[in-house]
């Protein structure tokens, strides 16, 4: 009986990880996991992994596709190349584990590293998960450093500011590859 409300508790936690994912327009990239299921052909449940290509193999289709496009996208893709092999497929697409969005938090923070992140965490959020600042941190010269199709960009961060309720719109959500520097 516990084996059975742990795999509702799993799945669960599944559907709304999946849920917040889907919403959020996420796009995948090398390092994630997916779930591939065809409705009633349990040999065509395979997880998959994005290769660092960002290509992924399922059976009878071969090769597609899958970084930098939204799990919707990939699922529509799989669909389309399955119905050459079964009449009507039903695919859905799970996230199962997202490892390519990473921001780094290093600097006077009390645990610095990297954070794999769902794609809605701001900078607050990644300075708690960093276990906060040390009491050496200057908390106004905070800044987040984004490479982006122009060459290196920075944002100033103020937490003092953002703790007060002041200038919240410094409070930015991060992308992959988003680099938070507590001096």
């Amino acid at each position: 009986m516990s084996k059975m409300w742990a795999m509702l508790a799993f799945l669960s936690v599944v559907a709304f990880f999946s849920a917040d994912v889907l919403a959020s327009g996420f796009t995948l990239g090398p390092g994630d996991i997916v779930e591939v299921s065809v409705w009633k052909d349990p040999e065509l449940t395979k997880q998959v992994i994005v290769q660092p290509d960002g290509f992924i193999s399922f059976p009878l289709i071969g090769q597609i596709e899958a970084g930098g496009r939204t799990i919707a996208d990939v699922q529509k893709e799989i669909s389309k190349k399955l119905a050459d092999y079964i009449s009507s497929p039903t695919v859905t697409v799970l996230p199962v584990r997202i490892e390519s969005y990473k921001i780094y938090v290093i600097g006077k923070v009390n645990k610095p590293g990297a954070f794999t992140v769902l794609p809605t965490v701001n900078v607050m959020q990644a300075l708690s998960m960093a276990g906060g600042t040390n009491p050496f941190a200057k908390l106004s010269k905070i800044s987040i450093l984004r490479k982006g199709p122009n060459g290196q960009q920075r944002f100033n961060f103020n937490y003092e500011e953002v703790a007060k309720g002041k200038n919240l719109a410094q409070n930015i959500e991060l992308q992959a590859g988003d680099v938070v520097v507590v001096p």
